[in-house]
């Protein structure tokens, strides 16, 4: 712990306590430790408690937000870029594990489908959860969800969880294994 990572809320922010998914609000004047910046998002320790708040509400604990690469590209282009949606995918983060999802080995499939409309386009996404009973399960895949319609194109997102095959640490990367000590 750095004492720069010891902040003040500035102003009222809600947040999603962690591991139960319930909505809280933080007052200001409350002191939070920032445990994980990643993603986008924020991780505080709260009084012994996680809470995460999402990067557009960076402001209350006096940070900057992050642009997430969808925000960083500009062109108008017909399509969705294959590697801009598992670049938006790798800006979901578990709030209690500092390795994005696609690293930890959560996305079992990503499909990209034309829609009717012209130039427009529907992402399918199957995804796990490092436990069954994880109650973030909700609260990641709409992020997942939110995070994939930001890019140009994408008019639908069906995020959908499976529990076959069960998630193992075999599925991480090199780098999220490395990252976490498995290794």
């Amino acid at each position: 712990m750095k004492i720069e990572d010891v902040t003040i809320v500035k102003r009222d922010v809600e947040g999603t306590l962690i591991p139960y998914g319930q909505s809280v609000t933080l007052m200001p004047g409350t002191e939070v430790l920032v445990t994980q910046a990643l993603g986008g998002s924020f991780t505080l320790n709260v009084n012994g408690n996680l809470v995460r708040i999402e990067g557009k509400d960076a402001d209350a604990i006096g940070k900057e937000p992050v642009l997430l690469p969808s925000e960083k590209f500009q062109e108008i282009c017909e399509g969705v870029d294959d590697t801009l949606v598992w670049e938006q995918l790798k800006t979901c983060y578990d709030p209690e594990i500092p390795v994005n999802i696609v690293d930890l080995g959560l996305i079992y499939d990503m499909q990209i489908t034309p829609m009717e409309e012209a130039n427009t386009y529907h992402i399918g996404v199957q995804m796990t959860l490092t436990a069954p009973g994880c109650g973030m399960g909700p609260v990641l895949t709409a992020e997942v969800e939110k995070k994939l319609l930001m890019i140009p194109n994408v008019k639908k997102v069906d995020v959908v969880l499976v529990f076959d095959p069960p998630w193992t640490s075999e599925r991480m990367s090199m780098g999220a294994k490395l990252e976490l000590g498995v290794l």
